[in-house]
């Protein structure tokens, strides 16, 4: 009987244990966060049964990969295309259409659009520099591919600057071959402030997009979280009880799901999900009664919004100034998914008072809030941002994390990090 209460104390700790597997890909730019920003869409993707990656390396070219999902071998390419890594907004992203082409856009901040794909179904070999439209296409910034259950694409990015952008969507036909645009301006600034905005798709192709308002280039200017949802590919928006918009959506239309005040340390850019009607936003703030900022979700999982801190934290810091910060805390990742009859959502974030480790809070239980927090790595891993295979969590429900250890200098400064490696951390949250 000893040896089966023995089995039963030590399972836990062994199923832990065993939560993860890492795969190493190759040696990559680590000397800022530019491979590792949460906002890339995607950093890996998966279409049927093969796995796709793309980083900067140390000679600042963009490589591409893929390999069988889940296997330990990686085919590399380099490309001959190369990005401004010293700036952290100029990330990669990456999608696959339905007919297997991937495409790539990499080295944006406020630039002429860098895009192009793949020459031939699942080839790593791309084309030379393509035009979308051709129009709205020289002051992009944050492009994010996004792809419908049809297999076109949808592509947003920003056009204009920190403070002054407006958010832009066109859409790729796997039957046409060729790009189209949805709108110029969904959400618009109006010459006086920006949308930060995180977006996702769900299951049956609604596009559901979340913001905060930035009023100036000062990180700190960002205010409140709205929300908008569109079923048509991006042509009608709507708010989450189907009130449509005028658009473009603007401060003064735009649905508030959250009041945040200025100055309260909210980040923007973070992460969002969305299954059977159901949303979830994750991100971080200071609360007005609070000290220290702390991890947040915002989620509607009936029709009415609702809040819960996370409230683990206990290290304070301020968030201000211009550019990419040196901030202790990452940018969080979050996923949900049904479970007999319960929600269970999952917030991937790293922090230095945890050591910077990947880490990962867990609740099978929104209403009571009861969150399980416990590090999925023994090993820091920087400034580090979670960013994952999107497709292959929708499609099977295995989480792949992106990860390199990364330094941040403050403001887009400079560091003297060598090359580290990529890997693909293959996580069970739950």
């Amino acid at each position: 009987m000893k040896y089966v209460v023995l089995i039963c104390c030590l399972l836990p700790l062994l199923l832990q244990a065993q939560q993860y597997n890492t795969v190493n890909v190759d040696s990559g730019w680590a000397g800022n966060s530019v491979n590792v920003v949460v906002f890339r869409k995607n950093s890996l993707v998966t279409f049927k049964d093969t796995q796709f990656i793309a980083y900067y390396n140390a000679r600042q070219h963009v490589v591409l990969g893929k390999r069988k999902t889940g296997a330990g071998h990686w085919t590399l390419q380099e490309t001959p295309y190369r990005g401004n890594t010293w700036d952290a907004h100029n990330s990669i992203s990456i999608m696959v259409d339905g007919d297997g082409y991937l495409h790539i856009a990499w080295d944006h901040h406020n630039n002429t659009l860098h895009y192009c794909k793949s020459v031939a179904p699942g080839s790593l070999e791309l084309t030379t520099p393509l035009a979308m439209t051709g129009t709205l296409e020289d002051r992009v910034t944050y492009p994010e591919f996004f792809k419908l259950p049809g297999g076109d694409l949808l592509f947003f990015y920003r056009n204009g600057e920190s403070g002054k952008g407006n958010l832009v969507i066109k859409r790729y036909s796997t039957a046409t071959k060729a790009w189209k645009l949805v709108h110029d301006n969904v959400v618009d600034g109006e010459g006086e402030r920006n949308a930060y905005w995180q977006s996702c798709t769900d299951e049956n192709g609604a596009i559901h997009l979340s913001w905060v308002w930035r009023e100036s280039a000062d990180v700190a200017s960002n205010h409140d979280m709205c929300y908008a949802k569109s079923t048509d590919g991006g042509i009608k928006w709507y708010s989450s009880t189907g009130k449509q918009f005028s658009l473009p959506i603007t401060a003064a239309n735009a649905e508030y799901i959250s009041f945040i005040p200025e100055k309260s340390e909210l980040i923007n850019q973070t992460s969002m999900y969305a299954f059977d009607g159901k949303i979830f936003i994750a991100t971080y703030y200071r609360a007005q009664a609070d000290s220290v900022p702390q991890y947040h979700i915002i989620y509607n999982t009936g029709s009415v919004w609702q809040s819960n801190s996370l409230s683990f934290r206990k290290t304070a810091f301020s968030l201000s100034g211009v550019g990419t910060k040196r901030i202790p805390v990452s940018r969080p990742q979050i996923i949900a998914a049904k479970q007999q009859d319960e929600i269970i959502a999952c917030i991937i974030f790293r922090d230095e008072e945890r050591g910077s480790k990947i880490s990962a809070a867990t609740c099978d239980d929104l209403h009571s809030n009861r969150w399980l927090v416990q590090d999925i790595t023994a090993y820091p891993v920087g400034y580090w941002e979670p960013t994952y295979d999107t497709e292959l969590w929708k499609q099977q429900h295995l989480l792949h994390l992106f990860v390199q250890y990364a330094e941040q200098a403050d403001e887009e400064g400079k560091t003297t990090t060598r090359p580290k490696m990529v890997e693909v951390l293959e996580y069970a949250p739950w």
